[in-house]
């Protein structure tokens, strides 16, 4: 445990930290899942209405630094590709 008050206050916003980035990262996980869920059911029509839903949360994550932006963006880009091969 530090002693200096400073890194007193430094840990405590670390452990806060901590929680809400968790808590986002849950955020996009849940997220990935129920589209990859719509995607394996060939549901095109929910897919495709959840996906703006999608792209907002996971923006809302690399927005805040949990998650990349590059990294979501692939992501993002990937699964369109995948809604647009549903009905092929």
């Amino acid at each position: 445990m530090p002693n200096i008050k400073s890194a007193i206050r430094k840990v405590k916003r670390a452990k806060k930290q901590s929680i809400v980035n968790k808590f986002r990262k849950n955020r996009y996980k849940k997220a990935l899942k129920k589209i990859e869920k719509l995607i394996e059911k060939k549901d095109s029509k929910e897919a495709k209405k959840y996906f703006s839903v999608f792209q907002s949360e996971l923006m809302k994550v690399a927005k805040t630094g949990v998650i990349k932006k590059k990294n979501l963006s692939r992501k993002i880009s990937k699964i369109s590709k995948k809604i647009k091969n549903i009905n092929n």
